[in-house]
């Protein structure tokens, strides 16, 4: 359920259940978190995350959520490997993202859209608290009231909204959105080791 690509510099991680609208399981974050940490120590320069079909990530497994997944730590051991990779990391999203995995794209130093994708973590409403390091990575790209929008008023945010506040970085046509993720990661792909990780440190 988790597709690894890997080229030269540059690895694709698809998220491939799109008849369950690709909800994660424990075994799929785990397998998301081990593949990032791999890359890290492998020197992949470019990560990119997408999706099968028409939704990016629905959020967790139903079955796994009723199992205790929706507190596991697996999401922040992956949202943590996605915040420590030294290079480019790029959510190239095919769809509408929910709930939990919102945190690996917030994780992501870029992400992009497509046109009718669609932005909601429901926490409030299904009474959970959104993993720890979610918040802070969503007051940083949005605001702090944005943030609220979207945690506690439970807002849906469409994605030419999602442009607007920051949360997305560029909207692009499905049959284009891995050609864009490809060139957004042509510079550093073209550049010297280690020079991408200098930069991204500088930024802080």
């Amino acid at each position: 359920m988790i597709e690894v690509a890997k080229e030269s510099g540059l690895w694709v991680l698809t998220l491939n259940r799109p008849e369950k609208a690709n909800s994660v399981t424990k075994a799929m974050l785990t397998t998301l978190a081990e593949t990032v940490e791999a890359a890290t120590a492998a020197g992949v320069a470019v990560l990119i995350l997408t999706g099968v079909g028409k939704v990016f990530s629905a959020g967790a497994d139903l079955d796994d959520a009723r199992a205790g997944l929706a507190t596991d730590p697996v999401w922040e051991r992956l949202s943590a490997a996605l915040a420590a990779f030294p290079g480019l990391s790029i959510a190239a999203m095919n769809g509408t993202l929910a709930g939990g995995s919102m945190g690996m794209a917030l994780a992501c130093d870029l992400r992009i859209a497509v046109p009718g994708a669609k932005f909601f973590y429901p926490v409030m409403k299904l009474g959970f608290l959104p993993q720890p390091s979610d918040p802070a990575r969503l007051v940083a790209l949005v605001g702090p009231a944005r943030a609220k929008l979207i945690l506690m008023a439970g807002q849906k945010v469409e994605a030419d909204e999602a442009l607007a506040m920051g949360l997305i970085d560029r909207i692009v046509a499905p049959e284009g959105l891995m050609d864009e993720a490809r060139a957004l990661a042509a510079d550093v792909l073209a550049a010297k080791p280690g020079h991408a990780a200098a930069i991204k440190a500088m930024i802080g």
